[in-house]
């Protein structure tokens, strides 16, 4: 990784007061260790008209995968090769972010005893990261450099020069030019190396939030993309998002007013509000999956298509589910649900109790059978209709669970959300949507193929006309022609009797046909 600072000056203000600044000396190459290897500061060139300081940071792989082995840092087995094979030690990412904060930590601060005028007022620097990766692409990186005063240059690196037409990489050479006061230079880099990269090599934690609005004091409080810098900066965890972002707005109305936080942030009496606050549809889902789980007399379940793990922690705070597997193709979900469960600083106990495995669930998998349970949640509809066969043998013809849980969304219900536009589906994932009698007919005919009793319970307020925003399915396998499925609470299908094995068609097909 390497980024560069270059400060232009002249004989009267000479570009070489650089070094006073940085508190680095430019006749002199020097080293610092980090967590995850060797920071090196130099200058390539230094004079009184142009002074350049350049920070390398040169990553141990080993190191990395050692620190990251922990159960919140990608320690599943299936990520033992992306541990090894990634960008990590040539990309500007939030390692060298830290990096920054280490080495500069005095210019950070804007701290300079030798020249504190310098360090109070604007300076022209240019300051130039070769590899940065930016997951929204060269546009992305300009909305979020030239609100704060940069000349930006973002030029996209292609995958291979020699073969053009493959087009570029998630990658731009990135240029900044602007008069600014350095420390503010520093925080701007600080937050916003890791925001392009979307991802952080270390826990999250609230005290993320702090580090966040102190970085970005002065500047982030009136961005135009003040919510995604929080939202990526925060890897996405809504919680802290949201705390940061109502911080941020105090903050923004403080300084319109001139008037400390404290002063605004004192109308409510927290021990006094006694409002009553709607519950959201997530959690009425989760609390009707854990209700059906626990009819069914399940102890260890399968989460499939875990995402951040939130059912995963809920079904942890209950001991009669004695073992929980969270199961996801992506990677990055599996961190996410790492650092959102805490696993590494869960306690030895609760820790043997959870498991969380990279998977595909439109294939076979044998560590998935024998389990009591699995659970489906908003997962069908992010799947191509033609692959849901895969997916239905894959859990129920292969793992062959006792109870298998399905929820999705009702596409009747969507007329109620008044945000959401006629015809559209409720997430730009969704692949489809379907409706009550279609879903049903799918759930139907997966149980007279595979053995299993289905029940139907309806997740949320139950609208007269278009039913609940969500339907859930709850499949038991037939010990017999004739087992009964688990009496849910809202239950309002009866069961049905497992029947002999009919060729597949989606709900789509059959109303074509």
């Amino acid at each position: 990784m390497f980024l560069t600072i270059s400060l232009t000056g002249d004989d009267e203000l000479p570009a070489t007061d650089l070094g006073f600044l940085l508190h680095k000396h430019p006749e002199k190459a020097q080293a610092f260790s980090t967590s995850y290897g060797d920071a090196h500061v130099f200058y390539p060139e230094a004079s009184a008209q142009i002074c350049t300081a350049a920070l390398l940071l040169e990553v141990d792989p080993v190191a990395l995968v050692r620190r990251a082995k922990g159960k919140d840092q990608g320690g599943t087995p299936d990520a033992a090769l992306a541990q090894y094979v990634n960008d990590r030690p040539y990309a500007a990412s939030s390692l060298l972010a830290v990096a920054l904060r280490t080495v500069f930590s005095s210019a950070l601060r804007g701290e300079c005893r030798t020249h504190p005028e310098r360090a109070a007022a604007p300076l022209p620097l240019r300051i130039e990261v070769p590899v940065l990766p930016a997951r929204g692409g060269a546009a992305l990186v300009r909305a979020l450099f030239e609100p704060l005063g940069w000349t930006v240059g973002a030029e996209p690196i292609a995958l291979d020069p020699q073969f053009p037409e493959w087009g570029d990489s998630r990658y731009v050479r990135l240029t900044l030019r602007g008069e600014l006061r350095l420390s503010d230079a520093l925080r701007h880099l600080y937050v916003l190396l890791p925001v392009l990269d979307d991802s952080k090599h270390y826990w999250i934690s609230s005290d993320e939030v702090d580090k966040l609005l102190r970085f970005g004091e002065g500047w982030l409080e009136n961005h135009p993309e003040q919510q995604l810098i929080a939202s990526r900066y925060l890897s996405r965890r809504a919680a802290l998002t949201r705390q940061a972002m109502e911080r941020l707005e105090l903050a923004r109305l403080a300084d319109a007013d001139d008037i400390e936080v404290e002063e605004i942030d004192n109308a409510v009496d927290e021990s006094a509000d006694t409002e009553e606050k709607p519950v959201p549809l997530a959690a009425r889902r989760r609390d009707a999956i854990l209700e059906a789980l626990r009819s069914a007399g399940a102890t260890r379940v399968l989460d499939l298509g875990c995402g951040q793990g939130q059912l995963v922690g809920e079904l942890l705070k209950d001991v009669r589910f004695t073992e929980v597997v969270g199961v996801d193709v992506s990677i990055r979900a599996l961190n996410a649900a790492s650092r959102r469960l805490r696993l590494e600083q869960m306690g030895e106990h609760k820790a043997a109790r959870v498991k969380l495995l990279q998977g595909s669930l439109t294939y076979t998998d044998t560590r998935l059978k024998g389990y009591d349970a699995a659970v489906l949640s908003e997962v069908i509809e992010h799947l191509d209709l033609p692959r849901l066969p895969a997916l239905e043998y894959a859990v129920f013809g292969a793992a062959r669970p006792e109870t298998v849980i399905v929820t999705t969304p009702n596409s009747e219900y969507n007329v109620r959300w008044e945000t959401l536009p006629a015809g559209h589906v409720r997430h730009s994932d969704h692949r489809f949507e379907w409706t009550r009698a279609e879903f049903r007919d799918w759930a139907d005919r997966v149980a007279r193929r595979h053995g299993y009793d289905v029940a139907y319970v309806p997740v949320g307020p139950d609208d007269p006309e278009v039913g609940p925003p969500t339907q859930l399915a709850a499949f038991t396998r037939s010990a017999g022609s004739t087992v009964q499925a688990p009496q849910l609470a809202g239950t309002t299908q009866t069961t049905r009797t497992a029947q002999p094995a009919q060729t597949a068609r989606t709900p789509k097909e059959e109303s074509a046909a």
